[in-house]
């Protein structure tokens, strides 16, 4: 095999066996963590055709591990039989550069080059972490890679069979559960499309339907994503198929408005089961329908958390080429347990856990990162940030406001490394940023917008009802630990004392024994370390009127134990809810038919 010639870089014929060696160990490592991956993506059809949704539910939280399982093992091999520790630089450059050779022909070379930075970021310290040693940018391009069986299959409807070839898009994902009736499906989803285009445009030559090949599976739906072409024009579509009553497939809607179909991929909501030979295919095809979308939130959502993070760092660190602001504390209430900074001209929020908590949190370093955890494991119904977690974060010293770095210095010095030229932080999360819902309603309020106080209060209610059916107690109910999106949903982002609620012991307060009792003070009752008691809630949620009012209106019953009792005996009875990532408006049931089964 010929070494890749990179003139800045002294070879030394002597040690070419031991870095092909490390090469080959590396790309086996990945290769077998693609393989698995790969294996209970696909599965993912058997899961949704059988109906087996405890099983969907268990393979999205298997799936998380597998890549730090793959990394680890890589690592202790490494280790053990080439004494990893004892390696010069020489040999690092040379794998790397064996490495490249290895990748020119892969299907999945982004992915590996990610796989080698973490394995090497593993051994080796930090001061290593430049393009030397690791894939500071990407060595190879993922364009034009072919992929066996194609990423998208076209299809070339004319006038005359038009409805067979839409019926046959969905035929061709052979689902062995049968469908209910396509043919009524087919009439309410070109309705639909009438709908949203009055005048249809004249049909081009190069008229064309693209499916992406496999379909994107999420609890209980299986999406087909797509888009019609015509001429120098492109339409997206996304199309959710469900089970119904009887256990038979339909098409539940037809989602045509990009910013509804962007909402699909968004990080609130659980990752993606796909079956993909070239994952960088199908994130170029999802970016041509969702220009705005980044694409480390389209690896992320695809599963590739890892990959999503590498995108991610690469997009932050071109910002900060071309930004001068600083990091700075970021607006809100400060937390208890969490250190908050932002740079104002980027939309994420830093997130360092501090090195001392507020004396009401009985929790500790290892507990909140745990519960982090659990938010990637879980359906996040669209109301739970997503987190992207980093280690040895390197940032300039120069763009961090002083205010920023005294508070740093203060509140995390054991995660914090700096010298003349970057600040080092050991472990941090970064989340999209939200306005805080406190500072929404104190807006809301000082603007006399009663309607969006309301709006405000229903999303707020309504993310703790969908929380909690998906087995998630927030823990801290205050308005400060959620956020409003730029789309108006109220999402969860503060995770420390998050709980599943069947762990939870929901209570009524019992009757005080005595006056004397009643005007203490203190509690008259025992309280347990997991009970909960709903009707405390007003007491530090509904302090102003406006709020109180369209509180009560909406979601009163969240203050009364019989709510929580009742989401709890549903989900031991192993009911798992439908969550639907569009307005349910927009199904065909609601639209077309006789309303939808509940």
């Amino acid at each position: 095999m010929d070494v890749p010639v990179n003139p800045t870089v002294e070879v030394d014929p002597a040690t070419l066996p031991l870095a092909m060696l490390i090469a080959q160990t590396l790309i086996e490592g990945f290769n077998k963590h693609y393989r698995l991956f790969r294996e209970i993506s696909a599965a993912a059809k058997t899961r949704f055709e059988e109906g087996d949704w405890p099983a969907v539910q268990r393979a999205v939280r298997e799936r998380i591990q597998f890549y730090d399982d793959r990394v680890a093992e890589t690592v202790e091999r490494l280790h053990r039989e080439f004494h990893a520790e004892t390696i010069d630089d020489a040999v690092w450059r040379q794998a790397k550069l064996y490495y490249i050779g290895i990748l020119v022909n892969h299907n999945q070379p982004e992915l590996a080059e990610t796989f080698f930075n973490s394995v090497f970021c593993k051994i080796l310290h930090r001061t290593y972490f430049h393009n030397d040693f690791i894939f500071v940018r990407p060595a190879i391009s993922t364009e034009y890679i072919e992929s066996d069986p194609p990423t998208y299959r076209s299809y070339y409807p004319n006038e005359a069979n038009f409805r067979e070839t839409i019926e046959q898009v969905f035929l061709d994902f052979g689902w062995r559960r049968p469908f209910a009736d396509l043919k009524r499906d087919i009439d309410y989803l070109l309705r639909a499309v009438r709908e949203h285009v009055p005048e249809l445009p004249q049909r081009e030559v190069n008229f064309q339907i693209q499916v992406l090949s496999s379909a994107f599976y999420r609890n209980k739906g299986a999406y087909v994503i797509g888009k019609v072409v015509n001429g120098s024009s492109e339409y997206p579509f996304a199309v959710p198929v469900l089970h119904d009553a009887a256990g038979k497939l339909y098409l539940d809607t037809i989602i045509l408005d990009p910013g509804w179909i962007s909402l699909l991929f968004s990080l609130s909501r659980a990752y993606f089961m796909v079956d993909m030979p070239v994952p960088s295919a199908y994130v170029q095809f999802l970016r041509s329908i969702m220009p705005h979308k980044p694409r480390a939130e389209l690896y992320s959502m695809l599963g590739l958390g890892k990959q999503g993070k590498t995108a991610f760092y690469r997009g932050l660190f071109s910002h900060l080429h071309h930004s001068a602001d600083q990091f700075v504390i970021a607006p809100g209430i400060k937390g208890l347990v969490m250190l908050v900074f932002t740079l104002p001209s980027y939309p994420y929020v830093f997130k360092v856990i501090k090195d001392r908590f507020g004396a009401t949190k009985d929790v500790d370093h290892a507990t909140v990162k745990r519960k982090y955890q659990l938010v990637k494991q879980v359906d996040r119904v669209g109301r739970m940030a997503d987190t992207l977690e980093f280690s040895q974060v390197a940032l300039p010293k120069h763009r961090f406001a002083p205010e920023l770095l005294e508070e740093l210095r203060r509140e995390i010095p054991s995660l914090l490394e700096e010298d003349d030229n970057d600040i080092v932080i050991k472990h941090l999360y970064i989340e999209r940023r939200m306005e805080p819902l406190n500072l929404y309603l104190e807006r809301a309020e000082r603007a006399g917008r009663d309607d969006l106080i309301e709006a405000a209060v229903i999303e707020y209610g309504n993310a703790i009802r969908e929380l909690a059916s998906a087995n998630i107690f927030p823990g801290d109910m205050l308005w400060k630990n959620f956020g409003v999106t730029r789309y108006g949903r109220v999402v969860f982002y503060d995770y420390d004392e998050i709980e599943f609620m069947t762990d939870c012991n929901f209570r009524r307060i019992p009757p005080p024994p005595n006056e004397e009792a009643e005007l203490s003070g203190e509690p008259w009752y025992s309280v347990g370390p997991r009970d909960v008691f709903p009707e405390e809630f007003a007491s530090f949620l509904l302090v102003s009127p406006k709020i109180r009012a369209a509180f009560m209106k909406h979601h009163a019953d969240l203050l009364d134990v019989a709510f929580w009792q009742q989401a709890q005996e549903e989900i031991r009875r192993g009911a798992i809810r439908d969550f639907f990532p569009y307005p349910e408006t927009l199904r065909f049931c609601h639209r077309y038919g006789e309303g939808c089964q509940k």
